[in-house]
């Protein structure tokens, strides 16, 4: 097996092993995110797609769905990292505007790419137990996230003063489900009209009595 760091084309054996995932990775986005989609696919077709051989997958992934559980995990970073961005410059704006802000952040990270969609609500759910508890692993971070946001807003006087475990989960799963709906065309609506409604569900989930 050759060393990681010795020179090949003038690339190490590490930076030729992460090009080969990236290659596997876009694959997979692309047949588990659109068609045939993960349940349909297979290691051969996505060697195939990809231009690599079994070999070389084996070597990257132990089978189709560990290639699903990283593909979850960008997903979701993706769309974290696009919220957390967003936070410090709405930092001294009002309540509303800031979740306004911070929830579209999250919609046009989470559906720019309608297969990253498919993967993150549709595609990973079911398949496995290791799966689940990835993707619940996943939406208890935003439920947190959205929690902590909540709470501050509560001791700033701008918003109620409760726990908003629940209702973050239930707000979490109301946003994954339009946005879903949204994507597949079932929703007719803007960007703006998504984000508004969002907000306002938020608002009157948090708006103190």
């Amino acid at each position: 097996m050759a060393r990681p760091d010795r020179q090949y084309g003038g690339r190490t054996a590490e930076a030729r092993r992460a090009e080969r995932r990236e290659r596997f990775l876009a694959a997979a986005l692309d047949q588990f995110g659109s068609r045939p989609g993960y349940r349909a696919a297979s290691v051969a077709g996505l060697c195939e797609a990809a231009g690599l051989s079994t070999r070389q997958f084996y070597e990257e992934f132990r089978n189709l769905e560990d290639v699903l559980a990283r593909l979850h995990l960008r997903v979701n970073d993706l769309a974290e990292q696009a919220v957390l961005n967003a936070l410090p410059a709405v930092a001294g704006l009002p309540f509303e505007q800031r979740i306004a802000a911070v929830l579209r952040a999250y919609v046009t990270a989470a559906t720019e790419d309608p297969r990253r969609l498919r993967i993150a609500f549709v595609e990973i759910v079911g398949v496995s137990e290791a799966l689940e508890t990835q993707r619940l692993d996943r939406r208890a971070r935003w439920v947190a996230l959205l929690t902590a946001e909540a709470d501050a807003a509560a001791e700033r006087g701008e918003a109620a003063t409760r726990d908003y475990r629940i209702a973050a989960t239930a707000f979490i799963g109301a946003v994954n489900g339009l946005l879903h709906d949204w994507t597949a065309g079932r929703v007719t609506a803007t960007l703006d009209e998504v984000v508004a409604e969002l907000t306002a569900l938020l608002r009157g989930a948090s708006r103190p009595g």
